[in-house]
């Protein structure tokens, strides 16, 4: 099993529920990173992974989508200048941790661990994404898992319609139908989760839905007739919205599954890394115990 983290997740949880008093030597806060590192050293402890990758965002605003829809996450705050500082510091920590990171100022964490899904499918293996993004569940394939890891809850599968409203190989289309308001994506007017859920419980795709919107007026659906056209008058709008909602499994990251076998933390340099944060020995003494259990 291969885990691959979504790093925003985890460092925003950190940055908004621990105290923000933390700070280093020179006074800049450093709750979020501290918050991260807790959490990914414990994540380890607990599931003790041979294959491990942590992902973050990094585009900031430039990437392939906002190209194409610069209104695509528009209607979100910038990450104020004191949180850009400690992801910076979250990937050092994964360094002098031994877990592989990734970053690209082209594609969003989402794109990161989509290809780093199919690369190590190629190679046999199972992954587990460990995040509470619904883009994410598109990723998930039999013998995956979604791990929610701030609710432990954990999906596989089959379980995903239930918890996000379609199956995974669907989850971009019903995005692109209902629209996603967090990412700042319109959908289809007049269609919300419900409906877009109960489209594609009947068809295989988008593009098998509008091959076929006849049988639209005859689905046990209120407003079937009108939904139809209203499907039709925003067929373009539809497609490109799911341009935005697929997750791109072929981003340039030049590696194989085997760079992501997690290696035996550098203590030294961890321990300096933690004395400058002002975290004093709570993360070097996990760290250690990381090491030894990956020695054993």
């Amino acid at each position: 099993m291969v885990y691959l983290i979504d790093a925003s997740v985890y460092v925003f949880r950190a940055w908004y529920s621990m105290p923000p008093e933390l700070r280093d030597d020179a006074g800049n806060p450093t709750h979020a990173l501290y918050g991260f590192a807790r959490f990914l050293a414990e994540l380890i402890e607990r599931r003790r992974p041979h294959y491990l990758a942590v992902a973050f965002d990094e585009s900031q605003g430039n990437g392939h989508r906002q190209r194409i829809f610069p209104a695509y996450k528009a209607n979100r705050e910038a990450a104020p200048p004191e949180l850009k500082r400690q992801f910076a510091l979250c990937r050092e920590f994964c360094r002098h941790l031994g877990v592989a990171e990734f970053a690209s100022a082209e594609y969003e964490a989402d794109d990161l661990i989509g290809t780093l899904a199919q690369q190590v499918r190629a190679a046999g293996l199972r992954v587990t994404v460990v995040s509470r993004d619904k883009d994410l569940a598109q990723l998930i394939g039999p013998g995956d898992v979604f791990w929610d890891y701030s609710d432990a809850a954990e999906y596989r599968y089959h379980e995903i319609p239930g918890r996000f409203g379609a199956r995974p190989e669907r989850i971009a289309d019903y995005l692109a139908l209902r629209g996603d308001s967090v990412d700042n994506i319109p959908g289809v007017p007049g269609i919300g989760p419900k409906t877009a859920a109960a489209l594609l419980a009947y068809f295989e795709s988008l593009e098998a839905l509008y091959a076929d919107l006849t049988a639209v007026a005859s689905l046990p659906l209120r407003g079937a007739a009108q939904l139809a056209r209203r499907l039709l008058v925003h067929r373009e709008a539809a497609f490109f919205a799911r341009s935005l909602t697929r997750i791109h499994c072929d981003a340039p990251l030049g590696t194989a599954h085997g760079d992501l076998q997690r290696r035996r933390p550098d203590l030294t340099a961890l321990e300096q890394f933690c004395s400058r944060q002002g975290f004093g020995m709570l993360l070097p003494r996990q760290a250690q115990r990381i090491a030894e259990l990956r020695a054993s």
